[in-house]
């Protein structure tokens, strides 16, 4: 469920719009919609927010953590096979 709440505590940027952002909370994984004013300036999709400020360290260890889970779940193509 999405909903209409303040900003506190961890949370990654999924998508940015005009007004408004989606967010998702590190410590509960919900995801809820912010105001964009809410966010710090210069905020970018992907990033990490912790109670106002960007986490540039925890935003670097969240890309790397997805990177290195896609990696464990991608399928090798055999040779010759054109995608």
């Amino acid at each position: 469920m999405v909903g209409a709440v303040g900003l506190s505590g961890p949370v990654h940027v999924e998508l940015l719009e005009e007004e408004r952002a989606q967010v998702v909370r590190l410590d509960t994984g919900r995801a809820c919609t912010v105001e964009r004013a809410a966010l710090p300036a210069g905020v970018r999709e992907g990033d990490v927010v912790v109670d106002g400020r960007l986490e540039p360290e925890r935003t670097a260890r969240r890309v790397h953590e997805v990177a290195r889970k896609r990696a464990l779940l991608a399928v090798p193509v055999p040779p010759g096979l054109d995608l």
